[in-house]
């Protein structure tokens, strides 16, 4: 498969939550664009699942597209819901934690 599925989905109509389903006990991902300038990628976050601690060299926006996400920067937890966005500085810790089911859009930009 390509590593840019974005030019896959030009001129269609879609509700970004709909591209990836849920899978019992995990976290799937679905990577929309990957690019020397950025990267686009959707993530399904199953009930009681974490990403966690790390930091990573670039900025990043998060998008919850359903449900709600538990994000901590820097040792503060902030708790978004569908709709709501959130910045990653880069070079600062972060984690992510399902308290329930929820998707997420991440934007890095490079």
């Amino acid at each position: 498969m390509s590593d840019d599925r974005l030019a896959d989905l030009a001129g269609s109509t879609l509700e970004l939550d709909d591209l990836i389903d849920y899978q019992d006990g995990a976290i799937v991902s679905r990577t929309l664009v990957d690019r020397e300038a950025a990267t686009l990628t959707i993530f399904a976050c199953d009930e009681d699942q974490t990403i966690s601690e790390h930091t990573a060299p670039h900025e990043a926006l998060l998008q919850v597209l359903d449900g709600t996400a538990e994000v901590t920067i820097d040792g503060t937890d902030y708790e978004l819901q569908a709709g709501e966005s959130i910045v990653f500085p880069a070079d600062t810790p972060h984690a992510v934690a399902a308290e329930e089911r929820f998707k997420m859009l991440l934007t890095m930009i490079r």
